[in-house]
């Protein structure tokens, strides 16, 4: 090899290596701006976060929180904002948990002589058997008449309840003890119902802010019933001379 060869392929060596230094720079660097620009998109839902988490919107809160977990994982701001985050996951669950027991509830107000019927209703969470065709839900209904005043009836879809000469229903809020309250099934075939007579006191345990409210009663095929209702969402306000 000649020595103008030694040269050129010291200068063409040379020049690879400076090459792939630059390209090792230049990777780095595109490396780097990434990073960046990842870690600022992470400051920005930190702050949107941070906004809807002082404002108690706890739905954003966790919308913004769960893609900082999920997309920036290893963010500085994902770290400050866990436990803020975990706190405002459980309470959008339970403010849509909430929402859901609201909906279960149905009311109406109806123009009648003398002035408004209102009335709240709400259907068993699950069939009930009487013995009598499918199960059906049974229906919790609390009325305000202008004429026959304030009452609280369970309603069947079929069979009957065995209350004619009136009867004790057995009423457990969530877990707790139950209360044993008199009950009465009018003598009528317009509906089949029967009236738990202390209204009040049943209003008072539906809007007590228990979650479930169970109820016991007797039918006409013999044995006991337990109708199970989620009354947590109850609207007092929708009753208001209770």
């Amino acid at each position: 090899m000649t020595r103008l060869s030694l040269i050129v392929a010291a200068v063409l060596a040379l020049s690879a290596c400076d090459s792939a230094e630059q390209q090792k720079a230049a990777a780095q660097a595109a490396a780097a701006a990434r990073a960046a620009a990842k870690e600022q998109k992470a400051q920005e839902l930190g702050k949107q976060f941070d906004l809807q988490y002082a404002q108690h919107n706890w739905v954003l809160a966790r919308a913004h929180g769960e893609e900082l977990v999920v997309m920036y994982p290893d963010s500085p701001v994902t770290a400050r904002i866990r436990a803020q985050y975990e706190e405002a996951k459980a309470k959008a669950e339970a403010a849509r948990e909430q929402q859901r027991m609201a909906a279960l509830w149905e009311y109406q107000s109806i123009e009648v002589k003398g002035g408004h019927q209102l009335s709240a209703a709400i259907y068993s969470k699950k069939p009930v058997d009487t013995g009598v065709g499918t199960a059906q839900p049974v229906r919790l209904i609390f009325r305000d008449h202008p004429s026959w005043g304030r009452s609280s009836y369970l309603v069947l879809e079929n069979g009957d309840f065995d209350c004619y000469g009136g009867c004790k229903v057995q009423v457990t809020l969530d877990d707790k003890a139950p209360k044993a309250m008199a009950a009465s099934r009018p003598k009528t075939d317009e509906a089949i119902a029967m009236f738990i007579e202390d209204e009040r006191a049943l209003w008072r345990m539906a809007g007590s802010g228990a979650r479930t409210m169970s109820i016991e009663f007797p039918v006409k095929m013999g044995g006991k019933r337990t109708a199970v209702f989620e009354v947590g969402g109850l609207d007092k306000g929708r009753l208001p001379k209770w």
